[in-house]
């Protein structure tokens, strides 16, 4: 059984996913995506290359389902004001980070579901690759591995939620077995509203990646 502290014992990760097979373990020689990277907790130091990730990845996976304005207004400067990678308080949200070659390549965001009626639910507040990475199988990792974490912290049940029309991530989430639970939010952010539908997710045994 893989876990999450297994995962980020430091040492690098050789991870090889067939897309269509996400989630499983399952390895097929067709179609495969081979990763070679390293799986860790985020520090204060990769704040301002986590935000850069961020960044590039809200500009090029929200085109069209947010106002270009805003978009090209992102800052990785301001976004790394934002986190608290320093925080290891297990009910704080947690990040991991999947690194290459020195480069930081994608990182997804854990914590306990802020939800009022689903407090003993996880949640995957964030997942994000670089897009120049996009379609290697890090996205894959880095959602195992936050699964790994949700489940080591007692939970076995998570949630996220998705954009309305970001149909590459709804697409992505659906392979790896989460499914729209019907919640729906509606939220006046950053000057105009973001609809939001709610996935939902059993965890099970936490899953092998190997």
């Amino acid at each position: 059984m893989t876990t999450y502290n297994s995962l980020l014992k430091g040492d690098p990760v050789p991870l090889m996913f067939s897309h269509s097979e996400i989630g499983t373990g399952a390895r097929c020689l067709d179609a495969l995506a081979f990763v070679d990277m390293e799986l860790r907790r985020a520090e204060p130091a990769d704040a301002i290359h986590v935000a850069r990730v961020h960044v590039r990845s809200w500009q090029a996976a929200y085109r069209k389902l947010m106002p270009d304005d805003y978009l090209d207004q992102l800052r990785p400067e301001d976004r790394a004001k934002k986190y608290d990678f320093g925080n290891l308080d297990p009910i704080r949200p947690q990040t991991i980070i999947a690194t290459e070659s020195g480069g930081i390549r994608g990182f997804a965001t854990t914590a306990p579901s802020q939800d009022s009626n689903m407090s003993d639910y996880g949640e995957l507040c964030a997942l994000y690759v670089d897009p120049d990475h996009w379609g290697r199988g890090i996205g894959v990792a880095l959602v195992s591995a936050a699964r790994a974490r949700l489940f080591d912290l007692g939970f076995r049940n998570a949630i996220l939620w998705v954009l309305v029309g970001n149909v590459r991530a709804e697409r992505f989430y659906r392979r790896d077995q989460w499914t729209p639970d019907g919640g729906q939010r509606t939220e006046e952010r950053w000057g105009f509203k973001v609809n939001d539908v709610r996935y939902r997710r059993n965890l099970g045994a936490a899953e092998g990646l190997f």
